[in-house]
């Protein structure tokens, strides 16, 4: 028999004894005494595992608002401390101001049990949840962790995606408190390894261990006995533990998963905490997710009309929170996984990259939290007292810019036969005035054919020549000491469409000329088939692409960038998705460098001695088979042997069904690979909107300039009001004459307070 399905839910069947399944069993029979509630839990009450459970006060502020009794329960028991220890190469640097609030896992639970039992939540332990629960039920919550079963049995729905990762850690406890959440790095003879450590009671700690699976097996810990590897991971962190040994509980050696789930209802079931979705520990606890998904998910029952619309309503506000949250896991969990690369940087650095490792601390709130900590990282980096690290100067070649910043390469679909005009002087000229140390030009193309849309800028004849040098006079005479570059590109394949507003990479409906590339692949079904370049062919290319350069060094731009990136020509020879040539430009990646580098060659054979050339390479495809991690850390280190005096790391757009596993706003870490393992200057691109993320990365030495598109697409001045807003009036900005009297931050006042969540009682 079909039940009648209301948001009010007076069945409620919760599969899962953990916190997120417990609290959430608590809220509803709480919100409505009513209900009847039931939780099955195939262990035993007392059983746990894991050790100590660390909550925010976001989080703690919600359980206070919902349930002030579990929030008081929960606040007796908590241990709190403010500090970060970071010990690295036996020197241990401290950060304050964090704020930390932690307790048992196995009192928190009991605590949650009481509750359960004090509203009258029917308690099932060592039961299997009967598999009928949604026809017997209202809403059946499927709170049963990684590992869930209810999702595993409606996975066609669902739809999950879980990725193992490369670390294997153990969770374990030492019979002492730590005074602060301490990370310790030891450089062992099988590899690094690293502590995660943090106090969860008077009288004990979270300990957990982690390395990659290479040094994990090099060291023996693949081993069937765990407690052997238990104790020699005790030795190996002697000086953190004091001597102490240190406890399991039932622990064991894993590798963390990234659970993602496409859906996360089905009917009347919905996934809640681990089951939904899991974040790496070293941001966070997984509890604190599943508490949230439960005061969520309880306020979605009390407000919408119906099931169906609840539980809308709970993936809607959850799933973009819990979106960011794994975005940020997943770049610190990669952080520790590349954490080798760090360890030779200078050690306030290495403290500061670790603490600003997932961008949820920046350096603006770290300066906030401990300033006296992030003036010594400043100092070391080499800041002026009181500059911010984007207002430092950086050298390339003959060409100091004044500033970190640089506006990004924007195509603006705007000229008339390649021909820049009154736009182009405006768009750059604006932007130049605008103080940052570079701003790049569009991709401007070598000849009619390599044009992407009939509004491209070339140049590829001596009136585009001279037009440009206009624009760079400009840049030249009204922003003294902002550099303008140009960047030099070949559509290949991905030439004929329509200007972008009208349908981008969309063909054009007529007047198409024909496209040219390494391989006969057409970029998607309606376009063009690309005629395969002949030798002779290549030749022409690359003389083409040279005498672009010369006209280019004739406008005085101070700095020239080759587009090898985004699927176009060179970019095409690259990747291995677009280049299926059998001859000396195809198959290994050494053939397949081999043009992009001779035209490479060719340019800087005539572009001044003294002035700057870059490369802007996709460091990933984003499809499977396409460029990797490894091989875009090759052709930079192939450019830079060249001459390439910076790489400019973008991902992607190389072929028309690509499927970012994290998105574009993942490209940061590309650059930061590259910089690190091959030692070259890297331009970091993507998902970098604020001053704050600029001072972070650079800080932090994961990139050396920031590329910046869109933010300048909407504040033309952005780079000047950064150092207003940082209060910052020294080198590296200069606000022109005209526009000095709006150098000071105006003062602005909030009068929109922000409304209340609807309260779960009072």
């Amino acid at each position: 028999m079909e039940r009648t399905v209301t948001a009010a839910a007076p069945r409620v069947a919760v599969i899962g004894g953990g916190p997120g399944g417990l609290y959430a069993a608590a809220l509803l029979k709480r919100l409505d005494p009513h209900r009847e509630v039931t939780v099955w839990e195939r262990n035993a009450p007392d059983d746990t595992f894991g050790f100590g459970v660390v909550l925010s006060d976001e989080t703690l502020g919600g359980i206070e608002h919902a349930d002030r009794a579990v929030y008081e329960a929960m606040q007796a028991e908590f241990v709190r401390w403010d500090d970060i220890d970071i010990v690295h190469r036996g020197v241990r640097h401290t950060s304050g101001g964090h704020g930390f609030a932690a307790l048992g896992r196995k009192r928190l639970l009991e605590i949650l049990h009481d509750r359960c039992r004090t509203l009258g939540v029917d308690l099932r332990f060592r039961t299997e949840a009967p598999p009928d629960l949604d026809r017997t039920h209202d809403l059946v919550i499927a709170a049963d962790g990684v590992n869930s079963t209810t999702r595993d049995a409606h996975q066609h729905v669902f739809r999950p995606h879980v990725a193992t990762h490369h670390c294997r850690y153990i969770w374990l406890a030492a019979d002492f408190p730590f005074d602060s959440f301490r990370i310790e790095i030891a450089e062992t003879e099988h590899g690094v390894m690293q502590l995660h450590g943090y106090p969860y009671a008077p009288d004990a700690s979270t300990v957990i261990v982690e390395m990659r699976e290479e040094v994990w097996r090099a060291a023996g810990f693949a081993e069937p006995d765990v407690s052997e590897s238990i104790d020699r991971c005790a030795k190996i962190f002697a000086d953190a533990l004091h001597g102490r040994p240190l406890r399991s509980n039932k622990s064991t050696w894993t590798s963390f998963r990234t659970v993602v789930n496409e859906h996360w209802s089905h009917g009347n079931v919905v996934l809640l905490g681990d089951a939904a979705h899991t974040a790496h520990f070293s941001i966070g606890s997984g509890t604190k997710l599943a508490v949230e998904d439960a005061l969520a998910l309880a306020a979605c029952l009390e407000e919408q009309p119906s099931l169906p619309d609840a539980l809308a309503a709970y993936e809607e506000e959850r799933r973009p929170v819990v979106a960011s949250t794994q975005r940020a896991a997943r770049a610190s969990l990669e952080w520790f996984e590349n954490l080798g690369r760090y360890l030779d940087q200078p050690p306030r650095q290495f403290a500061f990259n670790l603490l600003t490792r997932s961008r949820r601390v920046t350096h603006d709130n770290l300066r906030l939290r401990d300033a006296r900590f992030t003036e010594s990282v400043e100092r070391e980096f080499g800041c002026p007292a009181g500059t911010p690290p984007m207002f430092t100067p950086f050298r390339l070649r003959g060409l100091t810019l004044r500033n970190r910043v640089v506006v990004s390469p924007m195509d603006m679909y705007s000229a008339t036969d390649g021909l820049p005009g009154d736009f182009h002087l405006v768009h750059l000229g604006a932007r130049a005035l605008g103080g940052a140390g570079l701003v790049m030009t569009e991709m401007v193309c070598v000849s009619p054919e390599g044009r992407i849309t009939p509004g491209c800028t070339g140049l590829y004849n001596g009136g585009q020549g001279e037009a440009w040098k206009r624009i760079t006079d400009f840049v030249h005479l009204r922003a003294p000491g902002t550099a303008i570059g140009v960047q030099l590109g070949h559509s290949g394949r991905k030439g004929s469409t329509k200007l972008m507003w009208e349908g981008i990479d969309e063909p054009l409906p007529d007047g198409n000329w024909p496209v040219v590339a390494p391989s006969p692949l057409p970029y998607g079904p309606a376009h063009q088939t690309p005629r395969e370049l002949t030798r002779a062919e290549l030749a022409d290319i690359r003389e083409q692409f040279t005498a672009a350069a010369r006209r280019a060094a004739r406008a005085d731009f101070d700095l020239l960038e080759l587009h090898c990136a985004h699927g176009y020509l060179l970019s095409s020879f690259l990747s291995p998705l677009t280049n299926r040539r059998t001859d000396a430009y195809g198959g290994p990646l050494a053939n397949r460098l081999r043009f992009p580098l001779e035209v490479f060659d060719a340019i800087r054979g005539v572009w001044p001695e003294e002035r700057p050339m870059t490369v802007r390479v996709s460091a990933t495809d984003w499809a499977d088979g396409g460029t990797s991690a490894e091989d875009a850390v090759e052709i930079a280190r192939a450019f830079a042997a060249h001459g390439a005096d910076a790489i400019d790391v973008s991902t992607g757009q190389v072929v028309a069904d690509e499927e970012p596993e994290y998105g574009r706003s993942y490209q940061t870490p590309y650059a930061d690979r590259i910089r690190h393992e091959t030692g070259v200057p890297v331009i970091a691109v993507g998902a970098i909107s604020s001053w704050d993320d600029v001072n972070s990365l650079i800080l932090a030495g994961r990139t050396d300039l920031c590329a910046l598109a869109r933010p300048h697409l909407y504040d033309p001045n952005w780079t000047l009001h950064a150092a207003a807003e940082q209060g910052y009036a020294g080198p590296g900005v200069v606000w022109p004459d005209p526009y000095r009297a709006g150098s000071r931050r105006p003062q602005t006042g909030r009068t929109d307070a922000p409304k209340p969540r609807l309260s779960l009682g009072s």
